[in-house]
């Protein structure tokens, strides 16, 4: 897969919307990248799954996991005076909401503007509207809105994705659809090769409200391995931050298998990949955690990309980090021969 063509799949990817819960459009677009890869890829309760890979039993499964759902927030009612309150899915910094462009999802798909005052009549100590003030201008009146949208009504944050330098790429929910981009990055890289496992590459719904889909796909794949591909935070390498451009962060925490982030280590330096560890001093707060308690336990680790400005429609990542995210998943299954 060339740079062009990653970069075009990461585009198609992260423009396409799917907020949790209603990521049936994501989920979509992703089955027809994963078709490539894998004949038997299907739907399941929003989940994308495919199998590839070593059909022996006795081969070790390894689950490749990333999530397909982004934030957004919820319709909960329009106002006699025409305006739309929302709620929060997943977790949303308020401080960025004034004067953002929105996408509102109901009958047909129509724009709104997230009221502000403007300057000129505040003091500019106004404090952070709790989500209960929020209110979305659409234009529209009441009666003609109530002909459009519905309470539950997808409402999404509107971003662009565009090229920076550096290699640098901002887009909305590139947490985590750079995650699967990734993935599916490795899955190129072994589409002609055998390799001694069984992979099952899960792109999964509701994480951003619970890791949900997570937690019935991973059941339902019955793995013995399962790395959950998400995002972490980019810094400057201090306060458990990862570097953006450096590689992958691999994870270390207590509730993680400490021999599958060693191995993802040792991969790493054989094959000169780089990566950062990444530190975590109990659960992840990814679908890793969900994975290590499925069924009877299911060994499991985290390989983030690092990511800028996260849970905001200006998200940042490096496409190097991306790449070499999935070459070390790609080498790491070539060398998986054992749980």
């Amino acid at each position: 897969m060339t740079d062009v063509t990653l970069k075009k799949m990461l585009y198609t990817l992260c423009v396409v919307k799917g907020i949790s819960g209603d990521e049936t459009k994501a989920s979509e677009m992703a089955l027809s990248f994963l078709k490539n890869y894998c004949s038997n890829a299907h739907i399941s309760h929003g989940n994308v799954m495919g199998t590839m890979g070593n059909s022996n039993e006795n081969a070790p499964h390894v689950l490749l996991d990333a999530h397909i759902d982004q934030v957004g927030l919820i319709v909960t009612s329009i106002t006699d005076d025409g305006f739309v309150t929302v709620g929060n899915i997943g977790g949303l910094d308020r401080r960025i909401f004034p004067d953002q462009h929105v996408k509102l999802h109901g009958t047909k798909t129509i724009d709104g503007i997230i009221s502000t005052l403007p300057p000129h009549l505040s003091n500019g100590e106004e404090q952070v509207q709790r989500i209960e003030q929020v209110r979305i201008d659409t234009g529209y009146s009441a009666d003609e809105l109530k002909k459009i949208l519905h309470i539950g009504d997808s409402v999404t944050f509107c971003g662009v994705y565009a090229e920076m330098m550096g290699g640098k790429i901002t887009a909305p929910a590139l947490d985590d659809r750079c995650g699967v981009a990734s993935i599916l990055y490795a899955l190129d890289l072994l589409q002609d090769e055998e390799i001694p496992c069984k992979v099952t590459a899960l792109f999964s719904t509701q994480e951003e409200v619970g890791e949900r889909g997570a937690r019935i796909g991973c059941f339902s794949a019955n793995p013995d391995i399962a790395l959950a591909v998400d995002v972490s935070f980019a810094g400057d390498g201090s306060d458990g931050t990862g570097i953006m451009g450096k590689g992958a962060m691999i994870g270390f925490s207590p509730s993680l298998s400490r021999k599958i982030s060693r191995d993802l280590v040792k991969c790493a330096d054989e094959n000169n990949i780089p990566y950062q560890y990444e530190v975590m001093n109990g659960t992840t707060g990814t679908n890793a955690d969900q994975f290590s308690t499925c069924r009877e336990g299911v060994r499991a680790c985290t390989v983030s990309i690092p990511l800028d400005y996260m849970h905001t429609p200006v998200e940042v990542i490096d496409i190097e980090d991306v790449k070499n995210t999935g070459l070390l998943l790609a080498n790491y299954l070539r060398g998986c021969r054992e749980c």
